[in-house]
């Protein structure tokens, strides 16, 4: 197996969708990670293929207690007040790696999986081709002696419980749900996979911004795939660009470049932000929030 992996992605569809065969699982507000346990040490990356070890100690700490070859991918959250708080994971993300320590010391993050890539087993190794529901028991096996803060996302192929957990999990962080055939291998780098989300909204990855760093005019965006062009979007709201210079305080700077004729700042960050869904191809993106 390759690192980085290229992860499998989901494709935004407007309802859970029905019939035999599919799996729903709850969609996590937090940060892409992989999660690879090695014979020494453990290595997290994030959805870039950026390592992102340092930021999240504590879960390469806890990595640990899994078998050697595994190799994971879940989402790194952070739970405060009985929910998820995704500002707090991305600021982790896009952090220093003192500051990650500060943060991890004060909100300790947790890995909730939700598939194996690879098994520590020589006889099995490279599972990305098995079934979803094979996998998934995989999973469940590696993870029944690991416990928190490294978990296994619930999964159900019942679609009334998943509707369920669509309306009665919104407080608790819970962004939608993500739906897999449960005879589809996982599908690496391609949007296999269908989600339904609560907010009309799209993800965005940052690439730079314009502006002070602190308080940045307008961000540098690439929205689904990655390889698009990037695009400038419309001028932040001042509290929403004091949030996003803040998570923004870390990443390093990678030099000038140009959006749409508008020049910004490019940064190594994996920081995303949602845009309403109707900032289509010629329309103005408009930040509604950080991811």
């Amino acid at each position: 197996m390759e690192f980085p992996i290229k992860v499998a992605l989901a494709q935004s569809v407007p309802v859970l969708p029905e019939g035999p065969g599919w799996w729903y699982e709850p969609k996590l507000d937090g940060h892409r990670t992989v999660l690879r346990r090695t014979d020494e040490t453990v290595v997290l990356y994030a959805r870039s293929g950026r390592i992102v070890t340092q930021h999240w100690m504590d879960l390469a700490v806890a990595g640990m207690a899994l078998r050697p070859g595994t190799v994971l991918d879940g989402e790194a959250v952070i739970w405060r007040d009985g929910r998820t708080d995704f500002a707090a994971a991305q600021s982790r993300a896009a952090s220093s790696r003192t500051r990650a320590r500060a943060l991890a010391a004060r909100y300790p993050a947790s890995y909730i999986c939700w598939d194996v890539l690879q098994h520590p087993d020589p006889a099995i190794r490279d599972c990305r081709s098995h079934p979803y529901t094979e996998r998934r028991g995989l999973l469940l096996e590696l993870l029944a002696d690991v416990g928190p803060p490294v978990q296994a996302v619930p999964a159900t192929d019942d679609r009334d419980t998943a509707v369920l957990w669509y309306d009665a999990l919104r407080e608790q962080g819970i962004e939608g749900i993500v739906c897999k055939r449960g005879g589809a291998g996982y599908p690496s780098g391609r949007r296999g996979w269908v989600k339904v989300r609560h907010a009309d909204t799209a993800d965005a990855l940052v690439l730079g911004f314009n502006g002070p760093r602190r308080r940045p005019h307008h961000l540098a965006l690439t929205v689904g795939d990655e390889g698009v062009p990037a695009r400038m979007s419309a001028r932040l709201e001042p509290v929403l660009a004091a949030r996003i210079g803040e998570a923004l305080d870390g990443a390093e700077v990678v030099g000038e470049r140009r959006a749409e004729g508008e020049p910004y700042t490019r940064v190594e960050t994996d920081l995303v932000v949602e845009v309403l869904a109707g900032s289509g191809r010629h329309s103005i993106l408009t930040v509604v929030r950080m991811r």
